[in-house]
């Protein structure tokens, strides 16, 4: 587990503690600074966030898989700025970083109460995450094994859902999020929780720009 699968399940906690039917961005946040915390202390820059001011149970560790859980069009949306931001690095994927990175433009919720409580800006929060060690998206060694990884994606019918993402450029919970809604056909494995997509069907959440109305 990543960190960022980390600050999800962390996230996912924090909803269920606090009996959300939905896993919003307020939650995701809290989620992220509980996966970089230390001791229930977020350092990041000149700040010392505490997460237990904030509410959060910083000595739970999630275990096992997350199961279904239903994210909010707002957490939906802080996932796909974070991997525009990890491409737009050129991370193999997508960690805590980008999704924190992802939160600097926002003035509402609970980031806009921690910056208006600690006077913090968006280029700030930037340069403070900027010097987080990186998380584990785009570990490894050389550039062959990804290819090569890559052709035998390919050359399958079936994907898995991150699979499926990492084709489109989108965010693996906005992929989840397409089938739980029925807009992509999905296949589970006979007897198994595994989910498959057909490679063919992903067109189906594509449309035309030229669909799009012109003022």
């Amino acid at each position: 587990m990543n960190d960022a699968d980390l600050a999800a399940s962390f996230a996912i906690f924090v909803a269920k503690q606090r009996g959300s039917a939905e896993v919003t961005a307020d939650h995701l946040l809290l989620g992220c600074l509980r996966a970089v915390s230390r001791f229930g202390i977020v350092t990041l820059g000149g700040w010392n966030l505490d997460l237990e001011a904030l509410g959060v149970d910083w000595v739970y560790q999630p275990e096992g898989a997350r199961g279904k859980v239903a994210y909010s069009e707002d957490a939906v949306g802080v996932f796909d700025r974070a991997a525009q931001i990890a491409r737009s690095a050129g991370a193999g994927g997508v960690g805590v970083e980008h999704l924190l990175a992802a939160f600097a433009g926002e003035e509402g919720g609970l980031m806009g109460e921690l910056k208006r409580a600690h006077g913090i800006t968006s280029a700030a929060w930037r340069a403070a995450i900027a010097r987080l060690e990186p998380g584990d998206g785009g570990a490894g060694n050389g550039n062959v094994g990804k290819q090569e990884a890559g052709a035998r994606k390919g050359a399958r019918e079936y994907l898995t859902p991150e699979e499926a993402a990492d084709a489109l450029g989108i965010h693996v919970q906005t992929m989840r999020a397409y089938i739980r809604s029925g807009r992509l056909p999905a296949f589970r494995v006979a007897g198994e929780r595994a989910i498959r997509i057909r490679r063919e069907d992903l067109e189906k959440v594509l449309e035309p720009l030229g669909s799009e109305k012109k003022d």
